[in-house]
């Protein structure tokens, strides 16, 4: 499977650390200190996350030079879908794409990364010759924005990349693997409220909705800084690749200490870690196609570069995988 295209959409309207302050108890020296935020994007009115997705799509066909209808397969990975029947479905109608199946994935932050994976397997098996791989959430419509502990991180955000069937010397998922531990589920979640309504007698059904995030930061950050180093020594060993061959390391942007803690630990230094969580926070799915496709469109990933690349969150879950960008340059 060759990565061939990216592209990626965002909200039109920021808000800024400075600009939360006024709404919550923080500021912008304590948000950075802990966690390298400036500011996120929040989608406004006429913005959704089916047309900031379709929006991703679009530009990401544009990259890689195919037609719509060329597409078998469009995979979305997202936690805040504006259908909880569907929403890949919308973005298939949206762009015409009448030849693919549609589906959503949820896997929380490591959302992407197990959708690209699970599309190799179809490109693999010979059933899927195009796809496009998304990574879209919507966190702030389930943000408490009186919660400053959870309010400060999350913003929104559309991103696809456009993968197809190649042969062995193009393959661009050279290695991967994926984990999973529900016993630590509590730590992150987006739960149903146990609101009931009532409907025969003594019978009563739960009526559908949403609490908001909630989230044990401490525990999660322990996870992230034990759990993603391992995970991603295990993908180097299985590909014989020590951390000096990696052109970049690509991680999930959640937090920029668990950004600097992995790469010390494989000793790449700061300028080949990207990074774009000053200016987006943290997207959940988006995170790591955004990221891809900034750093492709600004020139710094090139054709032929390796990426390491992990996505860790709710779940708990989490993976990593040896990438090699194939697609066009800027």
């Amino acid at each position: 499977m060759a990565l061939v295209g990216c592209g990626s959409a965002l909200p039109a309207a920021s808000v800024s650390n400075a600009a939360l302050s006024e709404r919550v108890d923080t500021n912008d020296a304590w948000i950075r200190s802990r966690t390298g935020i400036g500011a996120r994007r929040v989608a406004g009115p006429d913005e959704t996350l089916t047309s900031l997705a379709a929006e991703a799509c679009t530009h990401a066909l544009a990259h890689a030079g195919w037609s719509p209808e060329s597409l078998d397969l469009i995979l979305l990975a997202t936690s805040s879908p504006d259908d909880l029947f569907g929403t890949a479905p919308r973005i298939q109608a949206c762009l015409g794409a009448r030849n693919a199946v549609a589906f959503d994935l949820t896997a929380a932050c490591s959302g992407f990364l197990f959708a690209l994976i699970t599309t190799a397997q179809y490109i693999a098996g010979g059933s899927v010759r195009r796809a496009l791989v998304i990574g879209a959430d919507q966190l702030s419509r389930w943000v408490d924005w009186d919660d400053r502990r959870t309010c400060v991180l999350f913003g929104d955000g559309a991103a696809a990349v456009a993968v197809e069937a190649c042969d062995a010397d193009a393959n661009g998922l050279l290695g991967f693997r994926m984990r999973s531990d529900g016993s630590r589920n509590g730590c992150l979640t987006l739960a149903q409220t146990d609101q009931r309504q009532a409907l025969l007698g003594n019978l009563s059904a739960q009526r559908g909705g949403f609490a908001p995030i909630h989230m044990n930061g401490q525990e999660v950050y322990k996870f992230a800084v034990r759990e993603v180093p391992a995970v991603l020594a295990e993908v180097l060993e299985a590909c014989g690749t020590e951390a000096n061959q990696l052109d970049w390391l690509l991680l999930h942007q959640a937090n920029q200490r668990i950004l600097d803690a992995v790469a010390e630990r494989f000793k790449v230094p700061p300028e080949r870690v990207l990074s774009n969580l000053a200016s987006y926070g943290n997207t959940s799915a988006a995170t790591i196609p955004l990221m891809l496709d900034e750093a492709v469109r600004d020139g710094r990933v090139k054709p032929g570069h390796r990426l390491a690349s992990s996505g860790f969150g709710a779940g708990l879950s989490w993976g990593g995988a040896l990438l090699r960008w194939s697609g066009p340059q800027g």
